[in-house]
């Protein structure tokens, strides 16, 4: 049984993206989005939405963020070096790599992924974000 689902991989997005980084784009410094993005270069500083658009950041197996990434939905292929603050989803595809703490709603794991981090549930309702971090600040103090 566990044979079957060793070699299956998440359920493809029907995710259309505004906005690519390329593989030789580099980006030092804050991104706020409006539209959903896919990131396949590499970023230097957080990526922030507003509640209002439900925007997906999508990190390719090319991509690189070293920075806090917050968005309705994460999907990851390539590397975070930061917080995950996913209100929706997020996604870790097979040899994803992510440093540091994770908060989601729903969450899928492929068989591959290195995750190094606490990882958090998001509550029912209330500011995902502000309560994630507060619960992570916790854990953090409590080792």
């Amino acid at each position: 049984m566990f044979e079957k689902l060793r070699d299956k991989p998440l359920a493809s997005s029907q995710e259309r993206f505004e906005t690519l980084i390329g593989r030789t784009t580099q980006i030092y410094g804050r991104l706020v989005l409006l539209d959903s993005v896919r990131i396949d270069g590499k970023v230097v500083g957080n990526i922030e939405t507003t509640k209002e658009h439900k925007v997906t950041v999508a990190i390719g197996a090319s991509g690189e963020v070293s920075g806090d990434v917050t968005a309705h939905r994460v999907m990851v292929a390539g590397k975070v070096e930061g917080n995950i603050y996913a209100s929706e989803r997020v996604e870790f595809h097979k040899d994803s790599v992510v440093h540091g703490d994770i908060s989601y709603g729903s969450i899928a794991v492929e068989h591959g992924a290195r995750l190094l981090g606490l990882v958090i549930q998001n509550p029912a309702g209330g500011n995902a974000s502000t309560e994630a971090s507060t619960a992570i600040r916790q854990a953090q103090t409590n080792k």
